[in-house]
């Protein structure tokens, strides 16, 4: 086998583990935080908007997250009939309201950050510090080659080919 193969095996393997472990890490976040009304996806939108540290639209919200807007209009949607974000004018863009956490919202959130935090040291304590920071950066490092493919595969795709 090429060292090509040996390490698009590689490559394979570490996806499908990553597969395996989002799956693991929505069971787990979905049941630290339902008696809070809460999903994986709810918790994840009410972080983005709690980190950024203001409102945000959307969109941003994301672009925070990796998520299509579609996905986000749909939770803060239901986030919105639970009382737990609100939307705001955006003076910047009309027809892009601004997602606000409500104090209710505020509220589950601390709740979920609390109990993910004592989540987090009791299942991160299995690997230790340095192996936890090395696989987030590992990860980012592919993140970021994954949007520039996509980046350079949407540039190609927007250039019209050259008649034969």
């Amino acid at each position: 086998m090429s060292d090509d193969a040996v390490f698009a095996a590689a490559f394979t393997d570490l996806v499908l583990e990553v597969f395996r472990l989002n799956g693991a890490l929505i069971a787990a976040g979905d049941a630290l935080t339902r008696d809070l009304g809460l999903t994986s996806a709810r918790w994840q939108v009410l972080g983005a908007v709690a980190l950024a540290g203001r409102p945000l639209t959307v969109a941003g919200v994301a672009r925070a997250m990796g998520l299509t807007r579609q996905a986000v209009r749909r939770i803060v949607t239901d986030l919105a009939a639970g009382g737990l974000v609100a939307l705001a004018p955006n003076p910047d863009h009309r027809r892009a309201d601004l997602v606000v956490l409500t104090s209710a919202g505020r509220v589950a959130y601390a709740a979920a950050d609390a109990r993910q935090a004592a989540w987090a040291a009791r299942i991160g304590a299995a690997c230790g510090p340095c192996d936890v920071a090395g696989a987030a950066s590992l990860l980012r490092r592919l993140r970021a080659a994954l949007e520039r493919d996509r980046e350079a595969g949407e540039q190609e795709a927007s250039v019209p080919e050259e008649p034969s």
